[in-house]
This record gives C-alpha cells, structure tokens and sequence, in this order.
C-alpha cells in the first residue's frame, strides 16, 4: 500500500508491504521490519515479545529532548492493548500511548507529521 506523503519533515513511511514498512526522506530510505521513528530518525528495532513490552526496551526513543508528546504503538497485524503498567510508566513521564494496528500507526503517522506533532512510534512487524 501506498500513502501520501505528508508535509512534517523528517523520515516519512511512504508504504508498507508483508516484508515491512517503506520509509523516505532525505538520507532515510530503506524497508524496516519494524522500527522505530522520530522527527529526526528511523532505526530498525529488534521488537520485543509483545507482553514483555517495557519503558526500558524503548528509552534511546523516549527520552529524546524534546519529550514526544506521545507514543504511537503498532501492535502489529492487529490492534493489541499494552500492559495497563507500561502505559501507567509513560503517562507518569508525561508522554501519552496511542495503540493500534500497525497499519494504521503508518497512516497516522503521516498525518500527524503532517499536523508538525512531535511524537515517536515504534511498530511491530506486520
């Protein structure tokens, strides 16, 4: 799938397919797995087990100045909730937690980027 590119700068997935998400933009071109994404970066992330999600298996993305105004959470091939404990650990640090499907996360990524919102996903493979 294709989505348009929105006007936020910085990395931008452009599309996804089985083998990952496409992302362009300036010196950040390549197909991720799964991933991680700021503003200013796109890494790919050695995601772990779902239910063994942490603040701690995030830190390099969450403690990025300035403070994300959330975490954009795709759950992968479905939407998944994350322990009431890990969004409990983020919301005390100030930052929110959108969960959803990591398809969906791709989209709204570009919209928010769009909007000039600063915040950071991480997006388990799809």
């Amino acid at each position: 799938m294709q989505i348009d590119r929105a006007s936020g700068s910085g990395p931008a997935i452009t599309g996804f397919s089985p083998n990952g998400y496409k992302v362009e933009a300036g010196a950040f071109r390549g197909v991720y797995r799964a991933l991680t994404i700021t503003p200013d970066s796109v890494e790919e992330w050695d995601a772990p087990a779902f239910d063994t999600l942490s603040p701690e298996s995030l830190a390099d993305l969450l403690t990025g100045d300035p403070r994300p105004e959330f975490l954009l959470l795709g759950t992968g091939a479905t939407m998944r909730r994350p322990a009431p404990a890990f969004v409990r650990a983020l919301e005390a640090r100030g930052i929110g937690v959108e969960a959803m499907d990591s398809r969906a996360a791709a989209r709204a990524w570009a919209v928010l980027r769009g909007e000039g919102r600063w915040v950071v996903g991480a997006l388990y493979p799809l």
